[in-house]
């Protein structure tokens, strides 16, 4: 990991901000996972050599071999918001074992989406000074800002293409 000068107030790493540094090249702002199906409920997810499953529970058909995908974009929001709540902690060297971060989501429909999240932090121990600092911290959370910001999501097909043979017959 490299430290880089990040100059925001809200930032638990005061003014520096972590950047992976793996296939991409600094300043590269490009992640990507990819999702492999198993069968026609489960998928293997995998990214920089990580792997989870992702499948629908019983009642929806599947195996309830692993998380949801509603359930992995809660799992993203309360683990980035852990971290920044955590690393906010840290660099106080105020203790974060007793931290916890719970998201919740309301289901809408037309279309089908989660309308609604609730992030709840717990941290015992602090004082009113530094909840408003785990606060500041969650808010700047990437996963967070990302659900705020309407992000543009563009969706392509690539299907296999027909040689000229097999258009012909």
């Amino acid at each position: 990991m490299q430290l880089l000068h990040r100059g925001d107030t809200v930032s638990p790493f005061f003014c520096d901000c972590i950047f992976e540094i793996g296939n991409f090249e600094i300043g590269n702002n490009f992640m990507e996972v990819s999702a492999r199906c198993l069968t026609n409920t489960k998928f293997e997810v995998e990214t920089r050599g990580h792997h989870v499953f992702c499948d629908q529970p019983l009642d929806n058909g599947g195996a309830d071999e692993g998380m949801s995908p509603p359930e992995f974009l809660l799992a993203s929001l309360a683990t980035c918001a852990a971290y920044y709540a955590a690393q906010y902690l840290k660099t106080r060297s105020l203790p974060a074992g007793e931290l916890n971060v719970r998201v919740t989501a309301e289901k809408g429909t037309q279309p089908a989406r989660l309308a609604a999240f609730e992030v709840a932090v717990t941290a015992p121990g602090l004082d009113a000074r530094h909840e408003a600092g785990v606060l500041r911290a969650v808010k700047a959370c990437l996963i967070h800002n990302t659900l705020l910001a309407k992000p543009e999501i563009g969706v392509t097909v690539n299907g296999v293409a027909a040689s000229v043979s097999d258009r012909a017959a």
